[in-house]
C-alpha cells in the first residue's frame, strides 16, 4: 500500500462511497435493460485494463471509474422515469450502501493483484470500521434523543408546577391585601361615626378595630418593603462594622503589648485565643528555643483593670489552657511561666476580658423563671475519671442545686458556705464547657455542659440565687 493512500484514507473512503453509490445506480438501471448492464461492464473492463497497465492506486482507479460510471448513468437516465429513480435512491440506506460498497470492493479485489489488491483490502477494513462507527453513533444519538425528551418533559412539568404555585401565592397575597384594605376602610368609617362620645361598649369595639388595623398593617408589611426593614439592614451593617472595629482594637492591643515586651526583652511564649467570656486562652510557644510547657511551672492571675494593684492568683489554674469564667469579666489576666533554667516569663492579655453578648439578659430571664435545667456529662467524681461518662441533668433553682438522671438523684444540696462552684480549671479541649461543683466537703464533680454559653449561664444563675441566700459561691480556696 502506498504512503499517499494511507495518509488520505478518509478522502479515499468518501470517494469510494461515491463510486459505490454510482455503481449501485448502474446495477439498478441494469435491472431494467440489458443495454445498461453491458455499458457498466464495459466501463468496469476499461477501468481494470487501465489498472494493470498504469498500476494506478485505489484513489486513481476510483476517479477513473467514477467518470466512466457517470457516462453510463447519463445514458441510463434517459430510459428511466425521474420519479422511479428518486424512489430507488430514497430506499437506499446506510447498511445497503455499505453492503454494495463492500461487494464492489470484493469484486475488484478478485480482479487485481499485488499492491493494488492490498490497497483494496485496506479499503475493505476501513469500510468495516466506518460501519461500526455509524452503528455506535446511531445508538448514541438514539439514547441522547430519549434523554432530551425526558428532560424536556421534566422541565415542562417543573415549569408548570412553578407557575401554578406562583399564581396561587399571588392570589392569596392579593386576597390578604384586599382584606386588609377593606378592614382599614371600615376602621376609618367607624372612627368618623364615633368621634363624639363613646360608651364602655363602644370603647371595646374601638379597641377591636384598632387591633384589626394593626393586623392589616402587619399583613401589608409582609408583602411590601418598609422603612423598618431598611432600618434592620442598617442596624445589622452597623453591628458588623462594630465587630470588625473591635477585632481591630484587639489586634492593635496585642501589637502594642508585643512592642512593650520587645523593649523589655524577647519572650518565648504568647497567649492565643479570643479574650472574652466563653472562649479558651492557651499558651503557645513563639520562639524556636522555647522549652516544652510540661517542663514549666504555670500560674494564672486575675488583675483589676482599674488600677492594676489588686492581683489574685486563680487557684488550681496551672495548665497551659484557661477558660475565663464570669468573675474574670472586666479584668486583665496574667500568666507566669517558670522556665526550667529558673527564669520567669510573664504574659498579659491585651485588655480586659469582654462579656458574652446577650448572656446577662438570658440569666435574667432564667432568674425570673425561678429555675433552669442544663444537660451535662459527668467526667470526674471525687478526683477520679469516670470510664463511661453518663448524661445527667444539672438543676439550678432558688434554694438548691441538684444533679440527677431521671428519678435517680446523684447529688442534691442547698446553698451553703461549704458549697463550691466555678469553671473548670484543669485545661483540655473542653475547658470552656467544663464546670467544677462541690456540694459539700469530700464530694466533687467535674461536669461538661453542651455549650460554653450554658456553662457560664449556669455559674451566673447559681451565684445569683446563692447571693439571695447570703451565700457567695466561689471556686476551691477562693473564699
Amino acid at each position: 500500500m502506498s504512503v499517499s493512500s494511507r495518509n488520505s484514507m478518509v478522502k479515499q473512503q468518501q470517494e469510494e462511497e461515491g463510486v459505490a453509490a454510482d455503481v449501485m445506480d448502474v446495477h439498478t438501471t441494469s435491472a431494467t435493460g440489458d443495454e445498461l448492464m453491458s455499458a457498466a461492464r464495459e466501463v468496469v473492463g476499461k477501468a481494470k485494463a487501465d489498472l494493470f497497465q498504469r498500476r494506478l492506486s485505489v484513489r486513481e482507479m476510483a476517479s477513473q471509474f467514477e467518470r466512466g460510471q457517470a457516462a453510463a448513468h447519463a445514458a441510463a437516465a434517459s430510459t428511466l422515469a425521474h420519479d422511479q429513480k428518486l424512489k430507488e435512491v430514497a430506499q437506499l440506506d446506510k447498511p445497503a450502501l455499505l453492503n454494495k460498497l463492500r461487494s464492489l470492493l470484493s469484486e475488484l479485489a478478485g480482479r487485481v493483484a499485488g499492491r493494488n489488491k492490498d490497497d483494496i483490502s485496506d479499503a475493505l477494513i476501513a469500510v468495516e470500521a466506518i460501519e461500526a462507527q455509524w452503528t455506535k453513533r446511531e445508538s448514541e444519538l438514539t439514547h441522547e434523543r430519549m434523554e432530551i425528551r425526558q428532560m424536556a418533559v421534566t422541565f415542562q412539568q417543573a415549569s408548570e408546577d412553578a407557575t401554578k404555585m406562583i399564581d396561587e401565592e399571588r392570589a392569596k397575597a392579593q386576597l390578604e391585601i384586599e382584606s386588609a384594605h377593606a378592614a382599614t376602610l371600615r376602621v376609618e368609617a367607624a372612627l368618623e361615626q364615633q368621634a363624639q362620645s363613646l360608651s364602655a361598649a363602644e370603647q371595646g369595639e374601638l379597641e377591636q378595630l384598632r387591633r384589626e388595623v394593626k393586623e392589616a398593617r402587619r399583613i401589608t408589611m409582609l408583602h411590601a418593603p418598609s422603612k423598618v426593614m431598611d432600618m434592620e439592614h442598617e442596624i445589622a451593617g452597623l453591628r458588623q462594622q462594630l465587630t470588625e472595629k473591635t477585632l481591630e482594637i484587639v489586634l492593635l492591643r496585642k501589637k502594642l503589648e508585643g512592642e512593650k515586651v520587645q523593649t523589655n526583652g524577647p519572650t518565648l511564649f504568647q497567649i492565643q485565643g479570643e479574650e472574652r467570656l466563653g472562649a479558651c486562652l492557651a499558651i503557645t510557644p513563639c520562639a524556636h528555643n522555647a522549652p516544652e510547657l510540661n517542663k514549666c511551672i504555670i500560674q494564672w492571675y486575675s488583675i483589676s483593670a482599674n488600677d492594676g494593684s489588686k492581683v489574685e492568683a486563680i487557684k488550681r489554674a496551672t495548665k497551659p489552657q484557661y477558660a475565663p469564667e464570669p468573675l474574670d469579666v472586666g479584668k486583665l489576666l496574667r500568666v507566669d511561666i517558670g522556665l526550667p533554667d529558673g527564669r520567669l516569663d510573664t504574659l498579659f492579655t491585651s485588655g480586659p476580658l469582654d462579656a458574652a453578648p446577650g448572656l446577662g439578659n438570658q440569666v435574667e430571664t432564667l432568674a425570673r423563671k425561678g429555675s433552669a435545667e442544663f444537660n451535662v456529662r459527668l467526667f470526674q467524681e471525687n478526683g477520679e475519671a469516670v470510664k463511661k461518662p453518663p448524661n445527667l441533668v444539672f438543676l439550678v433553682d432558688k434554694m438548691r442545686i441538684k444533679l440527677s438522671k431521671g428519678r435517680s438523684t446523684k447529688a442534691k444540696e442547698d446553698y451553703s458556705l461549704a458549697m463550691q462552684l466555678c469553671g473548670g480549671r484543669g485545661g483540655g479541649d473542653a475547658a470552656a464547657r467544663s464546670l467544677y461543683w462541690s456540694p459539700r466537703r469530700g464530694v466533687q464533680f467535674m461536669l461538661v455542659l453542651e455549650t460554653e454559653r450554658d456553662r457560664n449561664a449556669a455559674i451566673m444563675l447559681a451565684r445569683r440565687f446563692a447571693f439571695d441566700c447570703n451565700i457567695i459561691l466561689g471556686g476551691p480556696d477562693d473564699c
